[in-house]
């Protein structure tokens, strides 16, 4: 008996020894080390579970954002994940990719629906090297002065005695002789003269037609440049509204009355391919009514010869698109905008 009170005496002490002052006063009331030890397990393993808690809460309120760097902010992500696994709440690696994929920053939105469409599974330490090269890139690129794809994109409508004239081409040489244009119009088939500048009336319209004068602002569109199908068309000059496209997209530079040359940049599909952007610029279409409807930021795709113009991208400029008896009206806080009949593929 007096070996175990021994024993036991230098048991509490041992433990009353590693606390610190203002607990020791707080546990040296205890007379066995039984009794101290449940009384310490009681308190120290309610807050144990308190900080599992917090550590979950801060996982789900964690939000990269624009103001700092990506990679900075995926480190302190990997704390996060680190301080769960300590804690015996084991992630499985495809869903912390998936976690870190959908907490990337609004800026990084493309890349972002990139990814998602990926069907090929990638692990955490991929998706970090694909982050850090896809930073550098935007880095690189905004340290050179180049025109960003995040852009704003714009719709505009002009009367066709605005100021804002579409550019004429002079094709008269220096010598004062008119050069000499290689193949036939598109619109008359007669030779010498592009579509654009051809004076008889327009067979090929853009899809929105009838254009009339409508008192409201069209405002400013932020979009992604994703595009879900674009398939190939007998005519090349045709504009087509697609609401799967979040971007005006064109394939004839020729359409193009201002036009900024683009390197680098991919548009993403849902079935992963990519085509290259070549340039951006503002495309003017003429409308049956003389009117002139100016598309801002319009993307050069070569690869895709379907021209689009985006249907997302009127709803969220407060347009509503009405398929119905086989035609399709354009309206604007009730006001007519255009209409035009449903062509054979473009249902969409």
């Amino acid at each position: 008996m007096d070996a175990w009170g021994h024993g036991d005496f230098l048991c509490r002490n041992y433990i009353l020894n590693g606390l610190s002052d203002t607990l020791y006063n707080v546990y040296s009331s205890a007379t066995t080390a039984r009794a101290l030890w449940e009384s310490l397990e009681k308190k120290y393993k309610t807050e144990d579970a308190g900080l599992k808690k917090f550590i979950v809460g801060k996982f789900l309120d964690f939000k990269m954002v624009d103001s700092k760097t990506v990679m900075n902010q995926v480190q302190e992500f990997q704390m996060i994940l680190h301080d769960l696994h300590a804690e015996g709440m084991k992630l499985s690696e495809s869903f912390q990719v998936a976690a870190m994929i959908e907490k990337l920053p609004p800026l990084w939105k493309d890349f972002k629906n990139y990814l998602k469409h990926k069907r090929k599974e990638m692990g955490l330490e991929d998706l970090i090297v694909r982050l850090r090269i896809e930073e550098d890139n935007r880095l690189s690129e905004m340290k050179s002065g180049k025109l960003q794809i995040e852009a704003k994109a714009n719709l505009m409508e002009q009367n066709g005695n605005t100021s804002i004239k579409r550019k004429r081409v002079d094709y008269k040489a220096k010598n004062g002789r008119a050069k000499m244009i290689k193949g036939n119009c598109y619109n008359c088939g007669k030779p010498n003269h592009m579509a654009k500048d051809c004076r008889l009336p327009k067979k090929n319209q853009a899809h929105v037609s009838e254009v009339r004068s409508v008192p409201i602002d069209l405002g400013e569109l932020n979009l992604s440049a994703v595009v879900f199908e674009a398939n190939l068309v007998d005519n090349p000059r045709e504009w087509w509204i697609d609401t799967g496209a979040t971007r005006h997209i064109c394939s004839d530079k020729e359409m193009f009355s201002t036009y900024t040359p683009i390197n680098g940049r991919k548009l993403f599909m849902e079935n992963s391919a990519t085509s290259n952007i070549v340039g951006i610029g503002n495309v003017v279409l003429k409308m049956t009514s003389g009117k002139e409807l100016t598309l801002i930021d319009v993307l050069h795709v070569p690869d895709i010869r379907k021209n689009l113009v985006s249907g997302s991208l009127l709803v969220k400029s407060g347009f509503r698109l009405v398929f119905e008896s086989n035609k399709f009206v354009l309206t604007k806080n009730s006001h007519f905008i255009g209409k035009d009949m449903l062509r054979k593929g473009c249902s969409r």
